[in-house]
């Protein structure tokens, strides 16, 4: 599921990257929004990795602004990677240099950021909506099976040495 919203994503991005910018995306557009999704699944975390493991040796002598800014710039250098493998193993075309591999990878950078907002608010309604499915699972299934309050006062009496959980499974024999 992830890979196809992604996929889809990667897809506007492509064409709004080939909308904006001198590269021609065109047709090639779907090619390359398989190769950037598995980009940007397998190869994206390990290059943000190196990048930040690089900048880290001088992180004590930074600003938090400075922090800031160099975090923008290691997200927008990881986006350039994937731009330029992007570019390499699709039918993309980019002729000259300051367009076609410096605008891209900022819009590359602010798809993620979109996508990741709406990802968050899915995953956030996704999750209402199991709680609220198992919720109602549950009152239904003890509502059917609940024990009486004499069945707990004998089972409470008889002192049999079960653990909760093993009462529990027996009365649900």
């Amino acid at each position: 599921m992830r890979f196809a919203c992604l996929f889809i994503f990667n897809a506007g991005v492509l064409l709004l990257i080939g909308f904006l910018t001198p590269a021609s995306v065109g047709f090639s557009a779907l090619w390359a929004a398989v190769v950037m999704t598995v980009l940007v699944l397998f190869v994206k975390p390990l290059v943000h990795k190196w990048f930040t493991s690089l900048s880290a040796k001088s992180r004590p002598e930074r600003t938090s602004a400075g922090e800031g800014l160099v975090q923008l710039l290691v997200v927008l250098a990881v986006a350039w990677v994937v731009w330029v493998l992007t570019v390499i193993f699709s039918g993309i075309r980019a002729p000259g240099w300051l367009w076609a591999y410096a605008l891209p990878p900022i819009i590359i950078a602010i798809g993620w950021v979109v996508y990741a907002k709406i990802v968050d608010r899915f995953e956030a309604k996704a999750g209402e909506i199991y709680d609220s499915i198992d919720q109602k699972a549950a009152r239904s299934a003890s509502g059917s099976s609940a024990p009486s309050a004499a069945t707990d006062a004998a089972r409470a009496e008889a002192n049999d040495g079960l653990t909760p959980e093993q009462r529990k499974m027996l009365d649900e024999l």
